[in-house]
């Protein structure tokens, strides 16, 4: 075989079944450009950018379109869709949307296609995508092409291969739930169709339906979107990866905080790119949410390297788990590329992140990181919180002195710990400069209450 762009081919000898694999040197990004590839036959492949792509990756929140799709539930389309879409002509961003699909063992492939950004088109992208890879072409001026591959209402162990739950004891109780589930099915059917009868004699019935455990084929079972939806794209070359995901792991929060970065170096390894930038989003507030998805979210970022959170705890829902402002969530998610990847190094891309605590006098003393400017909005710091030695929180009062925040209560003597926006759908006020909001955090580490779920 003979493949090449234009006039840069390159040779390769298919194994028996045909099969091929050859890295071309990429010439001058931009295009279109043609692939040829030469064999028994020709091949002639058009219209081909070269630029920089990005797989983006996660679940409902990723999948959340630019308009509203028929019959998509909560799916309502994002805030803007009336001003955004006429002005999305964009032919150098395009994204390829991968085919949902589980699967029980490792693809080869996925199915989708290359759609060109029009307006035309751009109400079926993944909104976060879309905002993401406009913003990294407006600034670069380079072609973007993003990989979109999600799916709602799925846990990240349906992302991560499956060996890598197998070999970690921490999570390897998530293969053995599910693998119980499945012997349990024949008497779930069996007491559902129970329960059915009952209710169709006796509507009033009052007895709960039964749980139902995950089956072969449901899209929540762990490994099988890796499968499915992810191992066919290795080893296409990647810039990096956005993630949004994290809603359908709250339960067990903080077993996420050991499987997130596993699914992380699993990619990473696939794709034997060890330092593979991976950016993801903040869980919003939200009623459905608990503080801790959100911590595990932090300690991610600040314990795996090339890692980056965008935090929006001021663009949530607390009645809605899919909030529509997506254009804030790509804005905050390409700052981070941008200053990491595109060489905007003055850009600020976070907001404070909680560093340490000292006590003065009766007072907590907190040191932050991206601390310029230090702000709050809209009256004074709110969603803080102090404890003594009994471990009871009581609200606090917080004040910005320089690049630190004194907090206190005159209920608690003498201060231990401090939390800020600590709880399922906080509506915090603390920013720096760049208005980029703080993550909330604690400065304790007793126990949690989703520690020890798995």
């Amino acid at each position: 075989m003979t493949v090449g762009w234009q006039k840069a081919p390159r040779k390769v000898i298919a194994d028996k079944e045909g099969n091929w694999l050859v890295r071309v040197p990429t010439v001058k990004a931009g295009g279109p450009y043609t692939i040829q590839v030469q064999g028994k036959n020709q091949l002639t492949i058009n219209n081909v950018l070269l630029g920089e792509v990005w797989l983006c990756s996660g679940q409902s929140n990723m999948n959340f379109p630019v308009t509203k799709r028929p019959n998509s539930g909560s799916y309502t389309g994002i805030i803007n869709a009336e001003e955004v879409i006429p002005k999305a002509n964009y032919p150098n961003i395009r994204m390829f949307t991968v085919v949902q699909k589980v699967a029980d063992t490792p693809q080869r492939d996925v199915q989708g296609s290359w759609v060109r950004c029009s307006p035309e088109t751009v109400g079926n992208f993944s909104a976060v995508a879309y905002f993401f890879g406009q913003e990294i072409h407006e600034k670069t001026k380079v072609p973007i092409g993003l990989i979109h591959s999600s799916w709602g209402g799925t846990p990240a162990e349906s992302w991560t291969r499956k060996d890598v739950l197998e070999k970690d004891p921490e999570l390897r109780p998530i293969l053995t739930r599910y693998e119980q589930g499945l012997t349990e099915r024949p008497a779930y059917e069996t007491a559902l169709a129970a329960w059915k009868q009952e209710r169709e004699a006796n509507p009033q019935s009052t007895r709960p339906k039964p749980a139902e455990p995950l089956s072969a084929t449901s899209n929540k079972s762990p490994y099988k979107l890796y499968n499915g939806m992810i191992k066919g794209l290795i080893p296409y070359t990647l810039r990096g990866v956005i993630w949004y995901q994290g809603e359908s792991n709250a339960e067990r929060a903080y077993q996420y905080r050991k499987l997130f970065p596993a699914l992380i170096a699993n990619w990473r390894q696939d794709w034997q790119q060890p330092n593979l930038p991976f950016y993801f989003v903040q869980i919003a507030p939200n009623r459905s949410q608990n503080p801790e998805i959100r911590e595990s979210q932090l300690v991610t970022m600040q314990t795996v390297p090339h890692t980056g959170m965008a935090v929006i705890t001021d663009a949530g829902d607390s009645l809605d788990i899919h909030p529509r402002n997506k254009q804030v969530v790509g804005h905050r998610l390409a700052l981070w590329a941008l200053s990491h990847e595109y060489g905007q190094t003055k850009l600020p891309y976070s907001g404070p992140i909680y560093e340490a605590m000292k006590v003065e006098n009766g007072k907590a003393r907190l040191q932050f990181k991206y601390a310029d400017g230090l702000q709050a909005k809209g009256g004074p710091l709110r969603k803080f919180s102090v404890a003594g030695p009994d471990s009871v929180f009581v609200p606090a009062q917080a004040q910005i002195q320089g690049n630190t925040v004194v907090v206190w209560s005159e209920k608690v003597k003498h201060p231990v710990a401090v939390r800020f926006g600590w709880s399922i759908s906080p509506e915090p006020n603390f920013y720096n400069a760049a208005g980029l909001p703080a993550s909330p955090f604690r400065t304790d580490t007793w126990r949690t209450q989703t520690q020890g779920k798995n």
